[in-house]
């Protein structure tokens, strides 16, 4: 049987999903850096399979380095690999580092309403990562503290630099650090939840990317919508996956 291989370079990190009969047979991840070709390279050291599919932000620039490459949109990769992941799924939302996307998907992963945010950092991974670091912890650091918040302040602005300076005010006004730091992951939420209803939500929702890893989103989309959200295992890897399965159904 042939490897069929998805590759997805996003803008924190790239995944490669190597499927083989319709079945994976490798996952694979580095952080993407400022050398993606490089990372690609590492993560195939005998080069990729010559069936490949790219997706992310960098799928233009895999594809001048392996011309036999087949492009595929970020929209209708991760539309398959949730569909593959949880056959069931109405809903699909994805919060990676640079962007936020809101699909509401059709039997076998076709893909219906989206919506999508890569215009600025407002609502992404790349927001959390940012405020994060105006606290002085990680990222993981930062959700845990959420979790711990109760009585989170609005926070009126979604510019990354307007937030931290919200967040330092709120700070100097003696409001809590955990407070302050759930009031920023509720900044994301709402303004995802808002997406979400644009395209019309419907249970079950599949939650995917880099923030589904964060244990204080999942518990607030699950408090916005009014259900828990399907997460896998490796939300990251959706979009590689996706693109392995869309490539796999393509004709050669």
């Amino acid at each position: 049987m042939t490897d069929v291989a998805g590759l997805d370079i996003g803008s924190r990190s790239i995944e490669a999903v190597v499927v083989r009969g319709g079945e994976v047979v490798s996952m694979r991840r580095a952080p993407t850096t400022f050398d993606p070709l490089g990372q690609v390279r590492a993560l195939f050291p005998d080069g990729p399979p010559a069936r490949l599919a790219v997706t992310g932000y960098g799928r233009e620039l895999a594809l001048a380095r392996y011309p036999h490459a087949r492009t595929v949109t970020e929209i209708k990769a991760h539309a398959m690999g949730a569909a593959r992941l949880f056959p069931e799924a109405a809903t699909l939302l994805d919060i990676g580092g640079q962007d936020t996307k809101a699909v509401s998907l059709l039997p076998g992963g076709k893909v219906g309403r989206f919506e999508m945010n890569d215009r600025c950092a407002a609502g992404t991974g790349k927001f959390l990562e940012y405020t994060a670091t105006a606290f002085g912890l990680t990222v993981d650091a930062f959700a845990a503290l959420a979790l711990a918040g109760n009585d989170p302040p609005p926070i009126s602005s979604m510019c990354t630099v307007f937030a931290e300076t919200e967040a330092t005010t709120l700070m100097a006004r003696g409001v809590a650090q955990a407070d302050i730091a759930l009031g920023l992951h509720k900044a994301i939420v709402s303004r995802t939840v808002a997406m979400l209803s644009r395209v019309g939500l419907r249970a079950p929702l599949v939650f995917v990317g880099g923030v589904a890893k964060n244990p204080c989103a999942v518990r607030l989309v699950a408090e916005a919508v009014g259900f828990a959200p399907l997460v896998p295992a490796q939300p990251d890897m959706t979009g590689a996956l996706g693109a392995a399965l869309w490539l796999a159904q393509t004709p050669a």
